[in-house]
Protein backbone atom coordinates (compact mmCIF):
# COMPACT_ATOMS: atom_id res chain seq x y z
CA UNK A 1 0.00 0.00 0.00
CA UNK A 2 1.35 3.18 -1.15
CA UNK A 3 1.35 6.64 1.01
CA UNK A 4 1.70 9.96 -0.19
CA UNK A 5 5.47 10.28 1.34
CA UNK A 6 6.67 6.33 0.98
CA UNK A 7 6.61 3.74 -1.25
CA UNK A 8 5.09 1.51 1.22
CA UNK A 9 3.06 1.80 4.57
CA UNK A 10 5.62 -0.90 5.77
CA UNK A 11 9.01 0.70 4.58
CA UNK A 12 10.30 2.54 7.06
CA UNK A 13 13.40 4.57 7.75
CA UNK A 14 14.86 4.26 10.96
CA UNK A 15 17.30 7.02 12.48
CA UNK A 16 18.73 6.95 15.77
CA UNK A 17 15.57 5.31 17.12
CA UNK A 18 13.35 7.50 15.77
CA UNK A 19 11.23 5.83 13.00
CA UNK A 20 9.96 7.99 9.30
CA UNK A 21 7.29 7.32 6.84
CA UNK A 22 9.03 10.14 4.78
CA UNK A 23 12.51 9.67 3.51
CA UNK A 24 12.96 12.86 2.40
CA UNK A 25 14.57 15.55 4.56
CA UNK A 26 14.06 19.20 3.72
CA UNK A 27 16.23 22.22 4.97
CA UNK A 28 14.70 25.92 6.35
CA UNK A 29 16.72 27.94 4.51
CA UNK A 30 17.41 30.82 1.33
CA UNK A 31 13.28 30.89 1.49
CA UNK A 32 11.40 34.49 1.12
CA UNK A 33 9.38 34.07 4.38
CA UNK A 34 8.53 31.27 7.19
CA UNK A 35 5.15 31.53 5.38
CA UNK A 36 6.60 30.29 2.12
CA UNK A 37 8.81 27.70 4.05
CA UNK A 38 6.42 26.13 5.70
CA UNK A 39 4.08 25.48 2.50
CA UNK A 40 7.33 24.20 1.11
CA UNK A 41 7.95 21.74 4.18
CA UNK A 42 4.00 20.93 4.01
CA UNK A 43 4.03 20.07 0.09
CA UNK A 44 7.38 17.92 0.74
CA UNK A 45 5.67 15.57 2.80
CA UNK A 46 8.97 15.31 4.78
CA UNK A 47 8.68 14.68 8.85
CA UNK A 48 12.33 16.09 9.04
CA UNK A 49 13.33 19.65 9.07
CA UNK A 50 16.87 20.72 9.44
CA UNK A 51 17.43 24.41 11.36
CA UNK A 52 21.22 26.12 11.21
CA UNK A 53 20.97 27.15 14.70
CA UNK A 54 23.69 29.64 14.27
CA UNK A 55 21.23 31.72 11.42
CA UNK A 56 18.14 31.59 13.75
CA UNK A 57 17.70 34.75 15.77
CA UNK A 58 17.72 32.70 19.26
CA UNK A 59 17.38 36.53 21.03
CA UNK A 60 14.47 37.11 19.35
CA UNK A 61 15.26 40.79 18.76
CA UNK A 62 12.73 40.79 15.44
CA UNK A 63 9.95 38.99 16.96
CA UNK A 64 9.07 35.52 16.56
CA UNK A 65 11.98 33.59 14.84
CA UNK A 66 12.05 30.62 12.94
CA UNK A 67 11.69 27.89 15.42
CA UNK A 68 8.19 29.47 16.54
CA UNK A 69 7.08 28.82 13.23
CA UNK A 70 8.11 25.69 12.91
CA UNK A 71 6.82 24.91 16.24
CA UNK A 72 6.14 20.89 16.59
CA UNK A 73 4.78 19.52 13.75
CA UNK A 74 7.66 18.24 12.27
CA UNK A 75 11.15 16.46 13.99
CA UNK A 76 13.68 19.24 14.12
CA UNK A 77 17.04 18.16 12.73
CA UNK A 78 19.58 21.57 14.00
CA UNK A 79 22.74 21.74 12.21
CA UNK A 80 26.29 23.04 12.46
CA UNK A 81 26.37 24.81 8.95
CA UNK A 82 28.31 27.54 9.27
CA UNK A 83 31.13 26.09 11.20
CA UNK A 84 34.85 25.52 10.61
CA UNK A 85 36.41 23.86 13.47
CA UNK A 86 35.29 20.77 15.58
CA UNK A 87 35.14 22.97 18.84
CA UNK A 88 32.59 25.28 16.62
CA UNK A 89 30.57 22.59 15.45
CA UNK A 90 30.43 20.77 19.26
CA UNK A 91 29.32 24.16 20.81
CA UNK A 92 26.71 24.65 18.46
CA UNK A 93 25.20 21.26 19.24
CA UNK A 94 25.59 21.63 22.59
CA UNK A 95 23.44 24.51 22.48
CA UNK A 96 20.71 22.69 20.64
CA UNK A 97 20.80 19.88 23.90
CA UNK A 98 20.43 23.36 25.83
CA UNK A 99 17.33 24.17 23.51
CA UNK A 100 15.63 20.64 23.86
CA UNK A 101 16.11 20.38 20.44
CA UNK A 102 18.96 17.56 20.06
CA UNK A 103 17.10 14.69 19.87
CA UNK A 104 19.11 14.17 16.23
CA UNK A 105 21.50 16.20 15.58
CA UNK A 106 23.43 16.61 11.70
CA UNK A 107 26.88 17.29 11.72
CA UNK A 108 28.70 19.61 9.07
CA UNK A 109 31.89 20.95 9.70
CA UNK A 110 33.36 22.52 6.42
CA UNK A 111 36.41 22.96 4.63
CA UNK A 112 36.49 26.42 3.46
CA UNK A 113 33.97 29.09 2.56
CA UNK A 114 34.35 29.11 -0.89
CA UNK A 115 34.85 25.26 -2.11
CA UNK A 116 31.68 24.60 1.08
CA UNK A 117 33.44 20.98 1.02
CA UNK A 118 33.59 18.89 4.21
CA UNK A 119 37.24 19.16 6.58
CA UNK A 120 37.36 15.06 7.10
CA UNK A 121 39.80 15.87 9.99
CA UNK A 122 37.61 18.39 11.87
CA UNK A 123 34.43 16.73 11.36
CA UNK A 124 35.58 12.89 12.66
CA UNK A 125 37.39 14.80 15.70
CA UNK A 126 33.49 16.59 16.41
CA UNK A 127 32.30 13.60 15.94
CA UNK A 128 34.07 11.54 18.78
CA UNK A 129 33.56 14.08 21.11
CA UNK A 130 29.59 14.19 20.27
CA UNK A 131 28.96 10.74 20.45
CA UNK A 132 31.44 10.60 24.02
CA UNK A 133 28.25 12.97 24.90
CA UNK A 134 25.36 11.31 23.80
CA UNK A 135 24.35 12.96 21.10
CA UNK A 136 22.67 10.88 18.15
CA UNK A 137 24.86 12.16 15.14
CA UNK A 138 24.10 12.59 11.33
CA UNK A 139 27.61 13.42 9.52
CA UNK A 140 27.88 15.04 6.46
CA UNK A 141 30.74 14.12 4.57
CA UNK A 142 32.28 14.14 0.91
CA UNK A 143 31.26 10.74 -1.11
CA UNK A 144 34.71 8.92 -0.38
CA UNK A 145 33.76 5.05 1.15
CA UNK A 146 36.51 5.00 3.07
CA UNK A 147 35.57 8.23 5.11
CA UNK A 148 32.08 7.00 5.06
CA UNK A 149 33.40 3.55 6.84
CA UNK A 150 35.75 5.98 9.53
CA UNK A 151 32.73 8.10 10.66
CA UNK A 152 30.53 4.99 10.73
CA UNK A 153 33.12 3.18 12.71
CA UNK A 154 33.37 6.38 15.33
CA UNK A 155 29.43 6.16 15.80
CA UNK A 156 27.68 7.80 13.41
CA UNK A 157 23.66 7.05 13.35
CA UNK A 158 23.89 7.72 9.62
CA UNK A 159 26.53 8.92 7.14
CA UNK A 160 25.40 11.65 4.50
CA UNK A 161 27.53 11.86 1.55
CA UNK A 162 27.30 14.97 -0.79
CA UNK A 163 25.68 14.86 -4.61
CA UNK A 164 27.76 17.44 -5.22
CA UNK A 165 28.97 20.64 -3.37
CA UNK A 166 26.58 22.90 -1.28
CA UNK A 167 24.00 25.16 -3.15
CA UNK A 168 25.55 23.49 -6.53
CA UNK A 169 22.45 21.53 -7.93
CA UNK A 170 24.50 19.52 -9.80
CA UNK A 171 23.24 16.52 -8.75
CA UNK A 172 25.10 13.14 -8.11
CA UNK A 173 28.33 13.35 -9.88
CA UNK A 174 29.94 10.24 -8.46
CA UNK A 175 26.97 7.58 -8.48
CA UNK A 176 29.91 4.70 -8.40
CA UNK A 177 31.09 6.00 -4.85
CA UNK A 178 27.53 6.75 -3.90
CA UNK A 179 26.74 2.97 -4.52
CA UNK A 180 29.72 1.92 -3.07
CA UNK A 181 29.11 3.45 0.67
CA UNK A 182 25.65 2.35 0.42
CA UNK A 183 26.86 -1.53 -0.59
CA UNK A 184 29.46 -1.20 3.04
CA UNK A 185 27.09 0.95 5.15
CA UNK A 186 25.33 -0.85 8.28
CA UNK A 187 23.56 2.62 9.21
CA UNK A 188 21.14 4.75 6.88
CA UNK A 189 22.90 6.86 3.80
CA UNK A 190 21.64 9.66 2.86
CA UNK A 191 22.52 12.02 0.30
CA UNK A 192 22.99 15.62 0.99
CA UNK A 193 23.64 18.39 -0.78
CA UNK A 194 24.16 19.45 -4.77
CA UNK A 195 20.35 18.20 -5.78
CA UNK A 196 18.73 20.52 -8.16
CA UNK A 197 15.56 18.45 -9.07
CA UNK A 198 13.45 15.89 -8.67
CA UNK A 199 15.26 13.21 -10.86
CA UNK A 200 18.39 14.12 -8.88
CA UNK A 201 16.80 13.02 -5.97
CA UNK A 202 14.98 9.78 -7.95
CA UNK A 203 18.78 8.94 -8.48
CA UNK A 204 20.07 8.68 -4.97
CA UNK A 205 17.20 6.87 -4.28
CA UNK A 206 17.47 4.19 -7.23
CA UNK A 207 21.12 3.59 -5.85
CA UNK A 208 20.29 2.27 -2.32
CA UNK A 209 20.38 5.65 -0.96
CA UNK A 210 17.72 5.52 2.37
CA UNK A 211 16.90 9.23 2.14
CA UNK A 212 17.78 12.86 0.45
CA UNK A 213 18.25 16.08 2.40
CA UNK A 214 17.73 18.69 0.40
CA UNK A 215 17.15 22.83 0.26
CA UNK A 216 18.49 25.12 -2.23
CA UNK A 217 17.04 22.92 -4.53
CA UNK A 218 13.60 23.71 -3.43
CA UNK A 219 14.30 27.00 -2.09
CA UNK A 220 16.18 28.69 -5.07
CA UNK A 221 13.31 27.19 -7.54
CA UNK A 222 10.80 29.56 -8.93
CA UNK A 223 8.03 27.92 -7.66
CA UNK A 224 9.79 26.69 -4.25
CA UNK A 225 6.43 24.60 -3.32
CA UNK A 226 5.69 23.23 -6.21
CA UNK A 227 9.07 21.95 -6.57
CA UNK A 228 8.49 20.61 -2.79
CA UNK A 229 6.10 18.13 -4.45
CA UNK A 230 8.37 16.87 -7.57
CA UNK A 231 10.92 16.54 -4.78
CA UNK A 232 8.40 14.31 -2.82
CA UNK A 233 7.40 12.07 -5.51
CA UNK A 234 11.18 12.00 -7.01
CA UNK A 235 11.95 10.07 -4.01
CA UNK A 236 8.94 8.11 -3.79
CA UNK A 237 9.63 6.81 -7.51
CA UNK A 238 13.17 6.01 -7.00
CA UNK A 239 13.00 4.33 -3.99
CA UNK A 240 9.93 2.16 -5.05
CA UNK A 241 12.23 1.35 -8.70
CA UNK A 242 14.90 0.56 -6.18
CA UNK A 243 12.65 -1.99 -4.14
CA UNK A 244 10.98 -3.36 -7.40
CA UNK A 245 14.64 -4.00 -8.91
CA UNK A 246 15.52 -2.16 -12.41
CA UNK A 247 16.00 -4.71 -15.47
CA UNK A 248 19.56 -5.44 -16.40
CA UNK A 249 20.99 -3.70 -18.72
CA UNK A 250 22.03 -5.38 -22.16
CA UNK A 251 21.53 -5.58 -26.05
CA UNK A 252 18.74 -4.53 -27.71
CA UNK A 253 15.85 -7.33 -27.36
CA UNK A 254 12.05 -6.69 -28.70
CA UNK A 255 9.62 -5.54 -26.07
CA UNK A 256 7.45 -8.80 -27.08
CA UNK A 257 8.44 -12.11 -27.87
CA UNK A 258 8.60 -12.93 -31.38
CA UNK A 259 9.09 -17.11 -30.51
CA UNK A 260 5.86 -18.62 -32.15
CA UNK A 261 4.88 -15.80 -33.88
CA UNK A 262 2.55 -16.07 -37.04
CA UNK A 263 4.01 -14.60 -40.14
CA UNK A 264 1.70 -15.01 -42.67
CA UNK A 265 4.10 -16.75 -45.12
CA UNK A 266 3.22 -19.94 -46.01
CA UNK A 267 5.78 -23.01 -45.66
CA UNK A 268 7.89 -23.93 -48.40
Amino acid sequence: MTTDSSARADDLLVVGGHTFTSRLFLGTGKYKSNEETIAALEASGTEVVTVALRRVDLAREEGPNLLDALGDRWTLLPNTAGCFTADDAVRTLRLARELEIADLVKLEVLADPKSLLPDVEQTLAALKVLVSEGFTVLVYTNDDPVTARKLEEAGAAAVMPLGSAIGTGLGILNPINIELIVGQAGVPVIVDAGVGTASDVAIAMELGCDGVLLNTGVAKADDPVLMASAMKHGCIAGREAFLAGRMPKGRPTPSSPVEGVITGKRDA
